[in-house]
């Protein structure tokens, strides 16, 4: 008789993928269980197409912007929306493709199909073929999030809807209207109009990115409006329909706004209906699935990790939750991960990113702290590029100098910010930056002149 582990994942995106891998790479004999797409559905058919189209966009904007170059004006650019399509959907099927199979070399075993609790030790397995019982001693709920779809909102797919109903469009939005002005909201309006169509934005704040860095907040409102977005502010929507030729969002103040499609960026909520929890003896905390520091569950021997626990959703800090609890498995006692130190970063122009405790953190917290600041126009290399705004913003510790914070805003933000999370991770100090030798001429020299 075996007598390994047997550990049950049900979800195959970030958090579900790395718990598998650490789990059999240690001896666990593992069944991970996927409803929808070997990646996750976040993943590989929301987070990931995206970045792919604002690359795309990207492109075509350089392109017509190539006299800073010396390029000739290359005339009329007109987006081929199938190639579009075909170059998101090969990516994401890469990225499946990949996992599949460095989780099958470990001896993961793979299912197609959707499973339930039925006990406290046992499931059951739905998939084409139909339905078997499964029996496990350690469990993981990783089945991730959706978009949130409001009461008042009449989605059709077509003309109301969610992000991830956005890249089957068979034509680039002319007048979108994206309601909600969080990371999705203001991707989705760089990537429109991008991509030539006339973008209303609506934010129910003062502001976008409402709980993100103002000075960054701004920097992209101004890129917004530079371009012809309207922004309304104050905009709470109380319900979009599909009209004669477009759509009507209307706002809980009374004003109405006409578009040719309606966006919901309002954010995500947990996947946790139909699993069974009741039965294996797992508590919720609201939509989501309650737990402790260690993604243990109210039922000691089931975990969750990932968006499911309603925590910030990052397919990082889905990725480590992960794979802690694919060491818990195997009996190790890793440290829990702090989410709080999750760099995160904004796929727009300009590019935005941050990590660690913020100036507007500090201030609530009333801690005093050391605010430094470096404008991408000094460094040389931003200058050699279209446009060289942004700067970098570094935030530390007032009594000494450890790094706890910082802020990117331009061209690769997203890379950068990198030196800055290793550095708050590591709990280093400004002087150990200001003293590196970074490249020259690099955007990163920025991050070492902030620091002295």
């Amino acid at each position: 008789m075996s007598t390994r582990t047997r550990f049950l994942v049900i979800g195959g995106g970030p958090a579900g993928g790395a718990a598998a891998a650490a789990a059999a790479a240690g001896g666990a004999e593992v069944t991970l269980v996927e409803a929808e797409v070997m990646g996750g559905a976040s993943q590989l058919w929301d987070c990931i197409p995206s970045k792919a189209l604002v690359a795309s966009a990207d492109n075509l904007a350089s392109i017509r912007a190539g006299g800073h170059f010396g390029r000739s004006d290359p005339g009329p650019l007109v987006p081929d929306v199938a190639r579009l399509a075909e170059r998101r959907l090969s990516t994401a099927s890469l990225l499946s493709s990949s996992l599949i199979g460095r989780l099958e070399a470990l001896g993961v075993t793979l299912e197609v199909g959707r499973a339930r609790f039925t006990g406290p030790n046992r499931a059951v397995l739905s998939t084409r073929d139909g339905e078997r019982e499964l029996e496990f001693d350690r469990a993981l709920i990783a089945t991730g999030s959706a978009p949130r779809v409001p009461e008042w909102a009449e989605v059709d797919g077509e003309r109301v809807i969610t992000s991830r109903q956005a890249y089957t469009l068979p034509a680039p939005p002319e007048r979108p209207v994206v309601i909600g002005a969080g990371a999705t909201g203001v991707e989705f309006t760089h990537i429109f109009s991008r991509l030539g169509g006339r973008v209303t934005l609506l934010t129910a704040h003062g502001r976008v990115l409402p709980d993100d860095d103002e000075e960054a907040a701004a920097a992209l409102e101004e890129e917004f409006i530079e371009r012809g977005v309207t922004l309304l502010r104050g905009a709470r929507a109380g319900s979009a329909r599909r009209v004669d030729g477009g759509v009507e969002v209307a706002t809980e103040d009374g004003r109405v706004v006409a578009g040719s499609h309606a966006l919901l960026a309002v954010g995500l909520r947990p996947v946790c209906d139909d699993l069974g929890l009741e039965a294996a003896g797992v508590a919720r905390a609201g939509e989501a699935v309650a737990v402790d520091a260690r993604q243990r569950t109210s039922a000691p021997h089931i975990y969750a990790a990932g968006d499911v626990t309603g925590g910030l959703m990052l397919s990082s800090v889905a990725a480590a939750q992960g794979a802690l609890v694919g060491r818990l498995v195997l009996g190790e006692e890793p440290a829990p991960v702090e989410a709080d130190r999750a760099a995160q970063s904004v796929f727009t122009e300009p590019e935005l990113a941050w990590v660690g405790l913020q100036e507007s953190e500090a201030a609530a917290q009333g801690r005093p702290v050391r605010v430094s600041r470096v404008a991408f126009t000094t460094n040389p290399r931003a200058l050699v590029q279209p446009r060289p705004r942004g700067f970098v913003k570094l935030i530390s510790d007032a009594a000494g100098d450890t790094v706890l914070g910082g802020v990117v805003v331009g061209r690769h933000a997203g890379e950068l910010v990198g030196i800055i999370a290793l550095a708050v991770q590591a709990g280093l100090g400004r002087r150990v930056l200001a003293e590196t030798l970074m490249v020259h001429p690099s955007l990163a020299e920025s991050i070492a002149v902030a620091a002295r």
